[in-house]
């Protein structure tokens, strides 16, 4: 049964999707692959560098198309699981759908990316002290973001509320 009232968490996650494409589209089309800016001295830069992988560079020194079609697959499968757990899940409270929703147009701005691509650019970068944290963008922080949102509510529940199994169909 579809939850007509959780559609419209499907706006966030095309606003996420609209966001994540129009940033990495100024970056790719202002920059070439490479380019570093400072933005806070030693600690946040802008750059412009590509990740044919998965998070923290997984993957990415692999040759073979057989890895980009499955990370193509795989993302198609996972999109298509949260999109039907967001709108027929029973029990899903704000925060968890809040979480799906970012979960989904992070997943969906990078599969866009590994499609048009074949590899997910990348533009923020931080370092902290002699640690250089891998290149993300917006899409990586969606997914960030919403994995937290998602951890809160199963470790901490809304108040009134009872964990109950959920089932789809």
């Amino acid at each position: 049964m579809i939850h007509a009232s959780r559609l419209r968490w499907l706006i966030l996650t095309m606003v996420v999707v609209f966001l994540d494409r129009l940033s990495k589209a100024i970056i790719e089309v202002k920059t070439t692959d490479g380019w570093r800016y400072e933005l806070v001295h030693n600690f946040i830069y802008l750059v412009h560098s590509k990740n044919p992988g998965i998070a923290f560079s997984i993957f990415a020194d692999s040759r073979s198309h057989w890895v980009r079609y499955l990370l193509i697959v795989g993302s198609l499968v996972v999109i298509g699981l949260l999109a039907r757990y967001l709108v027929a899940a029973k029990g899903v409270s704000s925060r968890a759908a809040a979480g799906i929703a970012l979960l989904l147009g992070g997943a969906t701005g990078n599969l866009t990316d590994r499609i048009l691509h074949g590899a997910v650019t990348d533009f923020f970068e931080v370092l902290f002290g002699a640690y250089r944290y891998p290149a993300f963008n917006i899409a990586d922080s969606a997914i960030t973001i919403g994995a937290i949102l998602i951890l809160l509510d199963v470790f901490f529940p809304a108040r009134g509320t009872t964990k109950t199994a959920t089932r789809t169909g």
